[in-house]
């Protein structure tokens, strides 16, 4: 791998991961366009290692927060009824999904689920149910003519269903396409949390299980399958690049519908699909042999 396409790669890698259109779909078909090799399962895991060292700081004062109550609530079975201790848990718990399946179905997440035409299907998929539950959401906050306003759930309304719940969604993200923001923050909307909480919660859930496949995919870049000095290089750009961009996008969704992100899978996807069906583009564009 150069040193201008682990650029490229951390720059979308920050651009996209915390935006729900998928930053695996995105380096996969940043790599498939610009004819380069596709840089493969371990190094977008390890990529995201940096745009999750973005979440830890910009996250930092409720991060330790929380694990400072839950560790106190191992030892004083009064705190188990504090919040934050119990997001602890919760973010455990909803962990559980995606480590499982993550480990169950390696092979197929570093073979067949990078199919472009897979990839093209989960956007335009996760796109409908995104932009269904953001209508959703839209007309509990605004009521209509015929009735008032719904109040929408938040974090302090989070239980072990719920969490296990997000889980599951989160766990749908090891298919390039679905987006982990977007399938945790459509899966929140559809439950009925807001849309601040449902995306708080999803950049807290995530941590866990980015930073240890991360890890876990550490040795492949050892063993010579991921280029180290251009891998850490796109790390870098990553975190920085995702640090502005979860800044941004914590205001946006204050304020704006996810409208934009719904139209922009769609179109990618019938797009990807346009240019496979012409022959313009290999459904396996970029992939190593190995």
């Amino acid at each position: 791998m150069s040193w201008f396409a682990s650029f490229i790669l951390g720059l979308v890698q920050g651009l996209t991961e915390f935006l729900p259109i998928s930053s695996s779909a995105h380096l996969r078909l940043t790599a498939a366009f610009a004819g380069w090799h596709d840089p493969g399962a371990a190094f977008t895991a390890i990529t995201q290692i940096g745009t999750e060292t973005a979440v830890l700081i910009y996250f930092r004062k409720d991060i330790v927060r929380i694990i400072s109550a839950w560790a106190r609530s191992l030892g004083n079975k009064a705190m188990r009824q504090d919040h934050d201790a119990q997001m602890g848990w919760l973010v455990i718990i909803g962990s559980i999904p995606i480590g499982v399946l993550g480990v169950t179905l390696k092979d197929a997440i570093e073979g067949p689920f990078r199919d472009l035409r897979l990839i093209a299907t989960t956007l335009i998929v996760l796109g409908i149910v995104l932009g269904v539950a953001d209508r959703l959401a839209a007309r509990d906050e605004t009521g209509g003519r015929h009735r008032a306003a719904k109040q929408r759930k938040t974090l302090t309304d989070l239980g072990v269903k719920d969490g296990l719940l997000f889980g599951v969604c989160q766990a749908m993200a090891l298919i390039p396409g679905v987006s982990r923001s977007g399938a945790t923050i459509s899966g929140g909307l559809l439950m009925g949390y807001t849309r601040e909480s449902a995306a708080r919660y999803s950049f807290l859930l995530a941590i866990p299980a980015v930073l240890a496949s991360g890890v876990y995919e550490l040795k492949d870049a050892g063993g010579g399958h991921v280029a180290w000095p251009p891998t850490i290089f796109a790390t870098v750009i990553a975190f920085v690049v995702g640090y502005a961009v979860i800044a941004w996008f914590m205001k946006f969704i204050t304020t704006k519908s996810f409208m934009p992100f719904v139209i922009y899978r769609v179109l990618l996807g019938i797009a990807l699909f346009a240019l496979i069906a012409a022959g313009v583009l290999s459904p396996h564009a970029g992939e190593s042999a190995g």
